[in-house]
């Protein structure tokens, strides 16, 4: 599936089309260069799960946990893990093998650490307002 993004009500739409799409699955691996919004496409989907709490990068925190009615939201940012024993020591698999949704950046930073189901969405710059997410 591929959607192009041009405004942010496209981006709230392709946030609303992927929850629908894949309503069983509950990991997401967000791949894109620096700056290519998949932190601001975790906002919108943390929206369309009506997430109240205040969203943002969990860049020097790593994971960040929302309330929504659905659960618990799992928001991860693995950026600045320098390997995969850093996942494990703050105790990864009880966040992933939850239930609850994980929303994941810079999953390639833990290539051996991910479930097999866990979807994936990749986010390319076209140019500076439009984007191209890809989901596999």
């Amino acid at each position: 599936m591929e959607i192009i993004v041009n405004t942010t009500a496209d981006l709230s739409q392709a946030a609303q089309t992927l929850l629908n799409s894949f309503s069983k699955d509950r990991i997401f691996l967000l791949y894109g260069s620096m700056g290519a919004g998949k932190t601001t496409f975790v906002k919108h989907l943390c929206k369309q799960l009506n997430v109240q709490d205040s969203t943002s990068s969990p860049t020097f925190s790593i994971v960040n946990e929302y309330e929504s009615p659905v659960g618990p939201i799992y928001h991860f940012d693995f950026y600045r893990i320098k390997d995969e024993q850093e996942a494990f020591d703050f105790g990864y698999e009880e966040y992933f093998y939850s239930g609850a949704y994980c929303f994941v950046e810079w999953p390639e930073k833990i290539p051996n650490l991910l479930p097999e189901e866990a979807k994936e969405i990749h986010i390319s710059i076209i140019d500076a307002t439009t984007r191209k997410i890809s989901i596999r």
